[in-house]
């Protein structure tokens, strides 16, 4: 059996950013690109979309109206190789909502929910990926055994190019920067 029986051609060849326009959104649906190379994202759990859609939700109506706050979208690291993430929510500028790709430079805060599998990913590759962007906050949800979340915040040291942790918040996420937004993590 061939890698062409197993998987189709564009899941072992890599993908360029010209490649990747022509694609229609249920192609895109479900995948990140990272090197130019394809990785499907398995479904998250009710648990884990209910969560990045209470924060997303929070976030947009904290906002204003010069930010937008959504989920599941692509945002476009770099065009060569191709790198595409799909964060869990993502807080980006309001006059961009019809631009695409979305740029590093339109989103000002990238949050990811961890699930079983995506562990390495979340904490050490994307928090790496979204800092050499120069994204100025990063939050990372880990959904504890009992039930409550942690949110780890983190900025961005604009000196170092990583980011720097800030606090952890279980029960009540409570921050003032990048603006005031609480919410209460029971509601999951």
């Amino acid at each position: 059996m061939t890698v062409e029986m197993v998987a189709p051609a564009w899941m072992h060849e890599q993908v360029t950013a010209e490649q990747y326009e022509t694609w229609t959104e249920e192609q895109c649906a479900g995948i990140e690109i990272v090197d130019g190379m394809v990785l499907v994202c398995p479904s998250a759990s009710k648990r884990h979309n209910r969560l990045a859609r209470l924060l997303a939700n929070a976030l947009d109506a904290a906002a204003g109206p010069d930010w937008n706050a959504d989920t599941d979208f692509d945002v476009r690291l770099q065009d060569v190789p191709l790198n595409n993430r799909r964060p869990d929510v993502t807080v980006y500028r309001a006059e961009t909502l019809d631009v695409t790709p979305t740029r590093p430079e339109h989103v000002l805060l990238v949050v990811e929910v961890v699930s079983p599998g995506s562990e390495t990913t979340d904490r050490i590759v994307k928090t790496d990926q979204y800092a050499r962007a120069g994204i100025q906050f990063y939050w990372r949800v880990e959904q504890a055994a009992n039930g409550a979340p942690l949110v780890y915040t983190y900025v961005l040291d604009p000196a170092t190019g990583r980011y720097r942790d800030s606090d952890v918040f279980t029960g009540v996420l409570k921050v003032s920067t990048p603006f005031f937004v609480e919410v209460d993590l029971g509601l999951i």
